[in-house]
C-alpha cells in the first residue's frame, strides 16, 4: 500500500487528504495545531501529527517511514515551512509535490490597497481615521497595536482556541473588538460583519479563492470600506488540487475502479415519491448534482453538491472533481421521460453508469385523475417548441409537460384562437407538494387565470382526426378572394416532389392564399412553413386559412423575397410560386442559408421558364427535374360533359450541391 505524507494547512489540503483516505492511501498528515487536527477526516489509514516540525524533525520523519510522496499543501504564507518541506525531501530523496490553491484573479476595485506586508499596511493605517477590521488573523495582530487608540479601532477576527483567544486578550484585543470565528465567511455574513462593526477599512491577505478572499473583498465594497490587501510574498509554482489529484490518480491509482455516476429520477419532488432505490443511491453518494429546487428537497441526506441542470456544466463537474468516487445526479421525475439522462449517458460513457427510474410527472397525474396513459401522445414544451396543436387534433388524450414559455394560460388561448376553446382540459401545478393543485374545466374557462411556470396538462378531445393527413384539399375548402391560387392537382404534383420530411424547414415563397403553405403544414407536424407574401389582400387571407385549418406550425411573413428570408432559420425545403422578378436573388440566398436545400418551382410563362433554367446552370443545381402538366377538369353541359382545359404549368424540381456551392461562392 502506497504511503503519503500531506503537510496541511489549508482547504485544499483538508481535501487532499480526505481523497487519499478514501481511496484507501496510507496519509501521515502534518497540520500545524491541535485546531487544525479537529478538522481533518477520520479513517484507519490515517496517522495525524498537530506538532509544528522543523527541518531536521521532518528529515527524521521522511527517513523513518519512507513515504512514496509528500504532499506540501501548507498556506501561502508559510513560506519558512515550505522551505524546510522542500529542503527534507531534497534530503531524503522524497518525491515533492507544491500543492498551491489559485489565485483570485480580477478582483480590482478602486477600493483595493495593495501592500507587500502587515507592517505597510499598518503604515497606511496610521494616516487615517476609522473603525479597522482586520482579517488576517492573529499571528501578526500585535502590530496593529502600533495604531493609536487601537483597542477602540480594531476589530480583529481570529480563531476560536483557547491559545489564540488567550494572546488576543494579553494585547488588549478583547469583547466585541475580537471575534471568533472558523472561515472562510460567505459575502453576506461578511458585509453583515463589517457593517455592524462600522469598519472604514478592512486587512486581509491574498488568500485565493478557497481562502474567501473575493467574498470578502466585495462585501467591504457593499458596506463602504476599503480594503488593504497584502499581497502573496512570492510567486508560486506547483499543482492546482486537480492537477494533484491526476497526479495521484495516474501514480498510485491505475486500477481503480471507474468512478461510478447513477443518475436518479427522483420523481415530482416530494421525497415521498422517491423509489427506495433511489434514496439508497442518496445514501451511499460522494455527492449530489442537481437544480436548485432538486438539491433542497434532497437536502436531507447531508451530501455535498453541485448545483447545476446543464449537461456540460454536470460533466465538467464530474471530470475535474475526481475526489468524488460515487456521485449522485438528480433528474425530476422518470429519467426516460424528457429527461436530460439521455445526453448524459452520451457524455458519460468513460463512467460506471447506473440508471435509476423514478415516478413521472405522466403517471403521477394520471393516476390522481383516474385515467389511463398508454393512448396518450406526450410533449414537452418545457424549453423547447412542438406543434402540440397538431398533436390534440390528431389525438385523443394529449399530454404536455409546460415551463418557459408555455404555461398554462397560453395552451389555451391557443386552442381558444383555433376553435378549440370547449376542448376538456386538466392543468396540475406543483405535483406531488403540499400545495399541489389540480384544476378541471373547458379550455375556454382559463384565459385568464394565472398558473406555476412548471405545470403539467392533459387535453381530452373526442373530436380528434384519426389516421394520418395526406395532402389533397379541394380548392373549394380554401377561403380564396380575388387572389390567384394553386389548383389541387398542381399543388398535389408540387407537394409530391418536394418531399416533406415530418420535420422540414419549408420556405414557401409567393405563398398567395396559401394553399400549398396549408397543404404543407399539415403533412410536417413537427417541422414549420414560412409564408412569405407581400400582397396585403393575400396576408389576409393567408391568416384566415391558417386559423381554419389549425395550422399553428405555419408562420406568415409580409414582404419580398429574399429581403424577408434574412432572419429566419435555414430552410430545408422551399416552394416558389411567385418571384416578383427575383429569382436568380432568391435561389441564391436560399443556397447561401442551406447549400443542399431542395427546391420546387412553378412556372407558368416561358420567360420564368427559361430564367429557371439559367440559374440551373448558373449555380450548378443537381438533380434537375422539369415536368409540364397539362390538366383538364370535366364540366357538365346540359347532358354532355365537355374537358376545359387549364393553362400548362411548369414543375421544375432541383437541389444545392453544397460541394459545387462552394466552388461558386468562391469564383
Amino acid at each position: 500500500m502506497y504511503n503519503i505524507l500531506v503537510f496541511a494547512g489549508t482547504t485544499e489540503g483538508r481535501e487532499i487528504i480526505s481523497y487519499l483516505v478514501n481511496n484507501d492511501i496510507n496519509i501521515y498528515a502534518c497540520v500545524a495545531t491541535e485546531y487544525g487536527e479537529k478538522l481533518l477526516v477520520d479513517g484507519d489509514n490515517i496517522k495525524v501529527s498537530s506538532k509544528p516540525l522543523n527541518e531536521e524533525e521532518m528529515i527524521s520523519l521522511m527517513e523513518r517511514e519512507r513515504f512514496d510522496l509528500v504532499i506540501d499543501a501548507t498556506h501561502p504564507y508559510a513560506v519558512e515551512v515550505s522551505k524546510n518541506v522542500i529542503s527534507a525531501c531534497k534530503n531524503t530523496k522524497t518525491e515533492y509535490l507544491r500543492l498551491i490553491r489559485s489565485s483570485e484573479e480580477g478582483v480590482l476595485s478602486e477600493n483595493i490597497v495593495y501592500v507587500n506586508s502587515v507592517d505597510e499596511a499598518v503604515n497606511y493605517l496610521k494616516d487615517t481615521v476609522g473603525n479597522v477590521f482586520v482579517a488576517t488573523g492573529s499571528k501578526e495582530l500585535a502590530k496593529f497595536t502600533a495604531l493609536d487608540n487601537y483597542k477602540e479601532r480594531i476589530y480583529a477576527r481570529v480563531l476560536s482556541t483557547t491559545k489564540v483567544v488567550d494572546e488576543c486578550t494579553r494585547l488588549g484585543f478583547e469583547g466585541k473588538h475580537l471575534i471568533c470565528m472558523q472561515g472562510p465567511f460567505s459575502e453576506e455574513l461578511n458585509y453583515v460583519m463589517f457593517k455592524h462593526t462600522l469598519a472604514k477599512y478592512m486587512v486581509t491577505k491574498e488568500s485565493g479563492k478557497v481562502g474567501g478572499f473575493s467574498e470578502k473583498v466585495l462585501a467591504a465594497s457593499k458596506a463602504g470600506a476599503k480594503s488593504i490587501v497584502i499581497g502573496r510574498p512570492m510567486d508560486e509554482e506547483g499543482f492546482s488540487y486537480l492537477e494533484v489529484v491526476k497526479i495521484i490518480n495516474k501514480g498510485f491509482l491505475e486500477n481503480k475502479p471507474k468512478r461510478k455516476v447513477c443518475l436518479v429520477g427522483i420523481g415530482m419532488g416530494n421525497l415521498d415519491s422517491l423509489t427506495r432505490e433511489g434514496q439508497r443511491v442518496f445514501e451511499e453518494a460522494d455527492v449530489i448534482i442537481g437544480a436548485k429546487r432538486m438539491l433542497e428537497a434532497l437536502k436531507s441526506f447531508n451530501k455535498p453538491t453541485f448545483n447545476s441542470y446543464k449537461y456540460d456544466e454536470i460533466v465538467n463537474f464530474v471530470e475535474n472533481h475526481l475526489e468524488y468516487n460515487s456521485i449522485a445526479i438528480a433528474l425530476s421525475g422518470d429519467i426516460g421521460f424528457f429527461s436530460g439522462a439521455k445526453s448524459l449517458l452520451e457524455n458519460l460513457k468513460d463512467y460506471e453508469v447506473h440508471a435509476i427510474s423514478g415516478v413521472s410527472s405522466l403517471s403521477y397525474f394520471s393516476s390522481k385523475l383516474g385515467v389511463s396513459w398508454d393512448d396518450v401522445k406526450l410533449l414537452s414544451l418545457h424549453g423547447r417548441e412542438e406543434n402540440f396543436l397538431d398533436a390534440v387534433k390528431h389525438n385523443k388524450k394529449t399530454f404536455l409537460l409546460l415551463g418557459g414559455d408555455y404555461s398554462p394560460k397560453k395552451i389555451c388561448e391557443e386552442l381558444v384562437e383555433y376553435g378549440l376553446g370547449n376542448l376538456e382540459v386538466a392543468i396540475a401545478e406543483n405535483l406531488s407538494y403540499e400545495n399541489e393543485k389540480i384544476h378541471k374545466g373547458l379550455a375556454r374557462g382559463f384565459i385568464s387565470q394565472d398558473f406555476d411556470s412548471l405545470s403539467v396538462m392533459l387535453i381530452d378531445n373526442d373530436k380528434f382526426i384519426d389516421g394520418s393527413v395526406t395532402h389533397g384539399i379541394v380548392d373549394e375548402e380554401f377561403i380564396r378572394g380575388e387572389v390567384p391560387m394553386t389548383k389541387s392537382e398542381v399543388r398535389a404534383i408540387s407537394i409530391s416532389k418536394i418531399s416533406l420530411n415530418e420535420d422540414s424547414i419549408v420556405y414557401d415563397i409567393g405563398a398567395g392564399t396559401g394553399s400549398v403553405a396549408i397543404e404543407m403544414a399539415l403533412r410536417v407536424g413537427k417541422g414549420k412553413i414560412f409564408a412569405i407574401e407581400k400582397n396585403p389582400k393575400a396576408i389576409e387571407l393567408l391568416k384566415r386559412n391558417k386559423k381554419k385549418f389549425m395550422t399553428s406550425n405555419l408562420e406568415v411573413i409580409e414582404g419580398v423575397a429574399p429581403n424577408m428570408m434574412e432572419k429566419l432559420p435555414p430552410p430545408t425545403r422551399a416552394f416558389i410560386g411567385g418571384t416578383s422578378g427575383n429569382l436568380r436573388s432568391i435561389i441564391g440566398k436560399l443556397l447561401e442559408k442551406n447549400p443542399k436545400v431542395k427546391i420546387v418551382l412553378n412556372a407558368i410563362t416561358l420567360e420564368t421558364i427559361s430564367e429557371a433554367i439559367e440559374c440551373i446552370k448558373e449555380f450548378n443545381l443537381v438533380d434537375v427535374e422539369i415536368v409540364q402538366v397539362a390538366i383538364s377538369k370535366g364540366k357538365a353541359l346540359g347532358k354532355y360533359n365537355m374537358m376545359i382545359g387549364q393553362n400548362p404549368i411548369y414543375i421544375i424540381t432541383c437541389k444545392g450541391d453544397d460541394m459545387k456551392w462552394g466552388e461558386v461562392q468562391e469564383l
